[in-house]
């Protein structure tokens, strides 16, 4: 192992690590957007929208994040529609975390008590105001646990956005690998920056789970 060669590289590393964030960042946001309009249609049985969107899910969810980025990014040119590399990552995160992020939220909607939602409305509520300040919260609740394992899960596909030239972690890995032949340095590195980034995430929201079930059940 060169450690000096190891310092060397560590600001190109510090570089694909604000990338990999950027990528992470707006791909979740997206996706929780989408999820939740989503989720809402399909709970709510919106029969406008409700096969749409239960199209999208099966699409989205069977199959690969690679295709769906080949797709943004080769096919579209062809038809004269251009998206960098950076766009088409985002947009593919976000097509593919959506599907993930409604079936999360839809399972914490049909979770919350229909005796909530009555209560709600007896007091005078509108309907969108029950759901903003009842229903919602308490999806939220108790969706944490799919919503974290959702966003940790795109984090770690932001690998896949390497293959349209976008300089993320695992771009940068194979990069050091192509041109100097440091393997060894370029896994261990790429290792190092992706616990840096995963694991203080993975322990915040274990410790609102925790949060979350000792306000429910007091343990």
């Amino acid at each position: 192992m060169n450690w000096d060669y190891i310092i060397s590289v560590l600001p190109h590393f510090v570089d694909a690590t604000l990338m990999t964030l950027a990528l992470s960042f707006w791909g979740i946001l997206f996706s929780f957007i989408i999820g939740t309009i989503c989720a809402v249609i399909t709970t709510y049985n919106l029969k406008a929208l409700n096969w749409l969107i239960k199209s999208y899910i099966e699409l989205s969810r069977n199959t690969p994040l690679l295709i769906q980025v080949f797709f943004l990014y080769f096919g579209l040119s062809k038809v004269g529609i251009k998206l960098d590399g950076f766009t088409c990552g985002v947009i593919g995160l976000a097509f593919l975390g959506g599907s993930y992020m409604a079936e999360a939220i839809r399972g914490g909607l049909e979770a919350v008590s229909k005796g909530q939602i009555e209560s709600a409305l007896s007091i005078g509520l509108t309907p969108f105001q029950a759901f903003r300040y009842v229903i919602f919260p308490q999806t939220l609740a108790i969706s944490i646990p799919a919503i974290g394992a959702n966003c940790l899960f795109l984090m770690k596909e932001t690998s896949v956005i390497s293959a349209v030239a976008v300089a993320e972690l695992m771009f940068m890995a194979k990069e050091i690998i192509g041109m100097d032949y440091k393997t060894n340095e370029a896994l261990f590195l790429l290792v190092v920056f992706y616990l840096v980034i995963l694991l203080p995430i993975s322990i915040f929201i274990r410790y609102v789970e925790q949060r979350i079930r000792r306000a429910k059940y007091g343990v």
